[in-house]
C-alpha cells in the first residue's frame, strides 16, 4: 500500500453534450424491473433464493426479518448524539475526510455525492455536486443522519458496514422504495485489531449508474485509511507488551496481555501451558504484528473484553473480573481485567487468571436471545442459501470467514466470525470442539483416536469427513456424548 489513491471516475459515460439523464433511466431497464418485482414479492413476505445478488438478498433478509425496517421510509432518521467512535479518530477521520473532499471535487461534474460515515453509519461529511447534494438532503443524506442498515435499510453505506469489501446498491436493490432512483457504492474501513467497522466512504448518484471502476477506487481508498489503523495497532501493541513486562513479575499464576479485540499479544509460561498455546514468541517477545496474535479459546471472553474496555475508558485505576470456563467442563475461573491506557484511551487489557478483583461482570441474557435468527443464511456463488440448522454438519472458521459444511456442499455463512455463528447455532445442539470448529453433535457418526491419542469426530462415515477436537474440549465432549 502506497497511501496514494488514483483519480476517481464516476460516470459510466454520458453522450457528448449531455448533462442530464432521463427521469426513469435507472429503473426502466429490464434488469431493474426484474429486481423491482423481486423486491415487491420479498417485501410482501415471500422467500426467494435466486435472481438477486447474494449480498443484496442477505441485506434484504436482515432488513425484513432482523431489523424490521419500514420499506416506505423516505427520510433517514437523525443519528444519536453520542461522541463519535474513537480509534485515534483525529488521524483516521482527517485522512478519510481529505479523501472525501478530493473525491467530491472529482465527481461534481458527474452529478454525484461523496459521503463519509462513522462505524455506526452516522454521516460525518458530504461533498460533490451542489444540485445532487440538495436532492440528497431531501432524504436526509447529510451530516448527522443515520444510514446504517438497521435504520435505513439496504444502501451503500449501511450495507458496507455489514460485510467486507466494496458494495454497490443500484436502483430497486435499495430496501426503501424512496431510494430506488439512486445508485450508490460504499466500502467500510475496518479496525485491523477487532475486525469491526470504524468508518465508511460512499458515492451516490441520482438516477444514473456508476462506473465499474468505482469499487476498485473504493478498495484503494479504504486501504489508504487502514494504513493509519495498522500503524496505530503496532503502536498500541508495543504499549501493551511494555506494560505486561512491567507487571508480569507480580503474578505467579497465568497472566496474559491482550489487544482491544481480545487477541493475546503476550503471555507468561503458566498461561501458555493453561491455554495450550504452542507459540513461544508470545512468551518471550510478544506479537507486535496483528496477524500473529492469538485468540484464546475461552467461551465468553470477547464479550468480557468489550465490557471491560467500555467500563475502563478514561480510568487507569479501574479493574473488573468475570467467571469464565477456561477449560470446558470445569468450574468457571475468575479472570481479572486490568486496562492498559494511553492518552485516556484503552489500548489493551492485562488478564490475571485465578484473581478476583474490582467490578463484577454481569452478562446480558437478552443479547443472546435477540440474536437468534429464524433461519441460517449462507451465500454460494450468485445465490443466497437458506439453511435449517439440522442441515449443517459443522462450521469451520478461516479468520473471520465461516464455512458451513452441509449436505448441499460447502457454503459461506452470511454472518462473519465463528463466535457470532456459534451464538446463532448453540440453541440447536452445536458445540465448539476446537478454536476453528463448531459441530452439530446430532450429526456425529463416529469417534476416532489418532496415533498420539488425538480425538477426531467423523461427521460423514462415507467420505470419512473428520473434525479435530482440541485437548481442552475433549473431556467435556466425552461427557456430552457419554463416551
Amino acid at each position: 500500500m502506497t497511501g496514494k489513491v488514483p483519480p476517481l471516475a464516476i460516470a459510466s459515460g454520458l453522450p457528448s453534450g449531455t448533462d442530464r439523464v432521463a427521469d426513469d433511466s435507472l429503473v426502466a431497464t429490464s434488469s431493474a424491473r426484474e429486481v423491482a418485482r423481486a423486491w415487491e414479492s420479498f417485501a410482501g413476505g415471500e422467500d426467494i433464493e435466486t435472481g438477486i445478488r447474494p449480498e443484496i438478498l442477505a441485506s434484504w433478509y436482515r432488513c425484513r426479518d432482523r431489523y424490521d425496517v419500514d420499506r416506505t421510509l423516505d427520510v433517514a432518521p437523525g443519528a444519536r448524539g453520542e461522541d463519535v467512535q474513537r480509534l485515534d479518530n483525529g488521524v483516521i477521520f482527517t485522512t478519510l475526510g481529505g479523501l472525501g473532499a478530493l473525491a467530491g471535487q472529482e465527481v461534481e461534474r458527474d452529478g454525484a455525492v461523496v459521503t463519509v460515515t462513522d462505524g455506526d453509519g452516522r454521516v460525518l461529511g458530504a461533498w460533490g455536486d451542489p444540485t445532487a447534494q440538495r436532492r440528497a438532503e431531501l432524504h436526509n443524506l447529510a451530516p448527522w443522519s443515520s444510514w446504517s442498515e438497521q435504520c435505513t435499510g439496504t444502501n451503500g453505506m449501511g450495507t458496507s458496514l455489514e460485510v467486507a469489501g466494496p458494495v454497490t446498491v443500484t436502483g430497486p436493490e435499495h430496501w426503501c422504495e424512496a431510494f430506488h432512483r439512486w445508485a450508490c457504492a460504499g466500502i467500510s474501513i475496518r479496525d485491523v485489531v477487532t475486525g469491526s467497522p470504524v468508518a465508511s466512504i460512499n458515492i451516490s448518484r441520482w438516477n444514473a449508474s456508476l462506473s465499474d471502476l468505482v469499487p476498485s477506487w473504493l478498495t484503494k481508498a479504504a486501504a489508504c485509511v487502514e494504513q493509519e489503523i495498522y500503524r496505530r495497532a503496532i503502536y498500541e501493541a508495543d504499549k501493551v507488551i511494555s506494560e505486561f513486562n512491567k507487571k508480569c513479575a507480580h503474578f505467579s499464576g497465568p497472566f496474559i496481555a491482550m489487544d482491544r479485540g481480545g487477541n493475546v499479544v503476550a503471555a507468561n509460561e503458566a498461561a501458555v501451558s493453561l491455554l495450550g498455546c504452542t507459540d513461544e514468541n508470545l512468551t518471550f517477545a510478544g506479537a507486535i504484528e496483528p496477524a500473529k496474535r492469538w485468540l484464546p479459546d475461552i467461551s465468553g471472553l470477547p464479550e468480557v473484553v468489550r465490557w471491560a474496555r467500555k467500563r475502563a475508558q478514561g480510568s487507569v485505576q479501574w479493574s473488573g473480573y468475570a467467571y469464565l470456563p477456561v477449560s470446558p467442563g470445569e468450574h468457571a475461573t475468575p479472570l481479572t481485567m486490568l486496562p492498559v491506557v494511553d492518552s485516556n484511551y484503552v489500548v489493551g487489557m492485562l488478564c490475571a487468571f485465578g484473581l478476583q478483583e474490582g467490578e463484577p461482570y454481569e452478562p446480558n441474557p437478552e443479547a443472546a436471545v435477540s440474536s437468534l435468527p429464524p433461519r441460517i443464511v449462507g451465500m454460494r456463488n450468485d445465490r443466497l442459501v437458506l439453511l435449517a440448522p439440522s442441515e449443517i454438519r459443522y462450521a469451520e472458521a478461516d479468520r473471520n470467514i465461516v464455512w458451513l459444511v452441509t449436505e448441499r456442499g460447502r457454503i459461506q455463512a452470511a454472518t462473519r466470525g465463528l463466535d457470532n455463528v456459534e451464538r446463532s447455532l448453540a440453541p440447536y445442539g452445536f458445540s465448539r470442539v476446537h478454536r476453528r470448529f463448531l459441530v452439530n453433535l446430532r450429526r456425529v457418526a463416529e469417534l476416532e483416536r489418532g496415533i498420539k491419542s488425538e480425538l477426531f469426530l467423523i461427521m460423514d462415515s462415507r467420505s470419512h469427513e473428520s473434525v479435530p477436537v482440541s485437548r481442552r474440549h475433549a473431556p467435556e465432549l466425552r461427557r456430552i456424548l457419554g463416551v
